[in-house]
């Protein structure tokens, strides 16, 4: 994919990032080949997007304005500081114990080698787009199986669900088994498309950040889903940890749609709501 992308689209834009890029290896080139950074990269990221919406929760009490972002039928009020504590240490020992050990295998299979050109503006847009369109598809029918086999969904996504109303941190609090899975598949769709290490640093980051949006519990009036309708978002998902059998992907629509497992989060909303309202 990568020598494609350079062979028909050429290095016009590189010099773009060029720069950016020859600071990056020249300086910190230890670091980009390190077994454990892509765990380490994930976690600490994950905390880092996690603090606007702890910021978010602790206002809820006093703002009017931030209440009427929370999604409505029976979404409750934020979760306390004592939830993201204990949600804080379930995931770090998580990490400590299975992630970091397990994806620094798997990296240190990969090539120990960073190119010497960045990528131009286009590839690493291409690479990007790409990667989440396999990541999308991939993680889809991993969680429809998960759901769909009685034992897996036991032993390894059960964990998940138990936050029938989810928070921004517990987009990352599930199983080690799930976890592991998770960042393997997002490793692998940048592996097995050849991206440039920029393509797959932004692919990884924007991927925790529409993770964290999709737990989130706010329909934000600026979220990625309400300017590109591809996306299903934090309503979209919330459904999901609502009514189990129904939006898989994490982040599109279209999988769910072709597959006859798409609900529209407003009109399940709207039907839990009237429910509330007549008892």
């Amino acid at each position: 994919w990568s020598d494609l992308t350079q062979d028909n689209l050429g290095h016009a834009d590189a010099p773009v990032l060029q720069g950016l890029w020859e600071s990056v290896r020249a300086g910190q080139q230890q670091i980009l080949l390190s077994p454990y950074l892509a765990a380490s990269f994930a976690f600490l990221t994950h905390l880092a997007l996690c603090a606007p919406f702890l910021v978010l929760d602790a206002l809820g009490g006093v703002c009017q304005r931030v209440r009427s972002w929370r999604m409505a039928a029976g979404s409750g009020p934020p979760p306390s500081l004592w939830k993201w504590y204990e949600c804080f240490w379930r995931v770090l020992f998580k990490y400590i114990t299975a992630v970091l050990p397990a994806t620094a295998l798997f990296q240190l299979l990969r090539s120990s080698s960073l190119p010497e050109l960045a990528p131009s503006c286009w590839q690493l847009s291409v690479e990007v787009v790409a990667c989440f369109l396999l990541f999308d598809t991939l993680f889809f029918i991993w969680h429809y199986c998960m759901h769909r086999v009685p034992w897996l969904y036991r032993a390894v996504h059960q964990m998940h669900h138990q936050h029938h109303v989810p928070f921004a941190l517990a987009a990352q609090d599930a199983s080690s088994a799930e976890l592991l899975s998770l960042l393997l598949l997002a490793l692998g769709s940048a592996w097995m498309l050849g991206c440039h290490p920029l393509s797959e640093a932004l692919f990884h980051f924007l991927n925790s950040w529409l993770a964290v949006e999709d737990h989130c519990g706010y329909n934000l009036p600026w979220a990625l889903h309400r300017i590109l309708p591809c996306m299903g978002g934090a309503p979209f998902h919330q459904t999901h940890h609502k009514k189990q059998s129904k939006n898989f992907a994490p982040y599109f629509t279209h999988w769910d749609h072709l597959f006859g497992t798409y609900i529209e989060p407003r009109s399940y909303f709207r039907k839990r709501h009237d429910r509330t309202v007549m008892k």
